[in-house]
């Protein structure tokens, strides 16, 4: 399983060096910038999953590198924890407005981070597989979880086959599959059918989708995909 990873932002090299230290004994892979601009530049490059940024940081500061981090997709979900030697109210409502998850006042017990670090990526990974269990594409929207598709908003009535059938083939849009595939996937693996039967399933989910049909194309030679953006 791959390490989780870290970014520090920290100008304070021997505060930076003690947290370097401490969370690569602790099992991460640590990067470290000493600016905001640097701290911008590499967690657009790495796309750490925790981010411990200092408010007060040369070039660009800590409340204006949090807001860039969350206007960015590829940014936007990391878990920032702010780092600062200001314990005033004020200060910390600027952090969580602008996305901070948490708000560290210096000093601090690093064995107490740690546990915090660990309390908020639990939180963050239960809210990101609550979030997979929901899909939107091309107007159609699938939850697993309610076992509910909408098209367009208005509800669609599918079978169970059906429903795997789309719920494969929506969450890889571009990715072709054959038809003995989406026969493992939407039938189960120890169905005994014809390849074609799969065809016949297509076909009633194009109807059923209607006017979003065209989402579902047809792999000449191969098999079937999803459209993709």
């Amino acid at each position: 399983m791959p390490k989780s990873k870290i970014l520090v932002v920290e100008d304070d090299r021997s505060l930076s060096e003690i947290l370097v230290y401490n969370l690569d004994k602790a099992g991460y892979e640590v990067s470290l910038a000493i600016d905001g601009r640097d701290g911008l530049s590499q967690a657009q490059l790495k796309l750490p999953d925790v981010i411990l940024l200092d408010v007060m940081l040369p070039i660009i500061d800590g409340i204006e590198v949090c807001r860039r981090l969350r206007s960015k997709p590829e940014t936007a979900h990391a878990i920032i924890i702010m780092l600062t030697a200001k314990a005033e109210e004020a200060d910390q409502l600027i952090g969580f407005s602008v996305g901070a998850d948490d708000y560290v006042t210096k000093p601090f017990s690093v064995r107490v981070l740690l546990e915090r670090i660990k309390a908020l990526h639990r939180r963050k990974t239960a809210k990101v597989d609550e979030d997979n269990d929901i899909v939107t594409r091309c107007g159609i929207t699938l939850d697993r979880r309610r076992y509910r598709v909408t098209v367009n908003d208005k509800p669609v009535e599918l079978t169970k086959s059906e429903f795997r059938l789309l719920d494969t083939l929506i969450r890889q849009p571009g990715r072709a599959f054959d038809r003995s595939e989406l026969i493992d996937s939407a039938l189960g693996e120890d169905t005994l059918v014809l390849e074609r039967t799969i065809d016949v399933h297509i076909r009633a989910l194009r109807k059923k989708i209607g006017p979003e049909a065209d989402a579902i194309e047809t792999v000449r030679g191969v098999g079937y995909r999803f459209h993709e953006d």
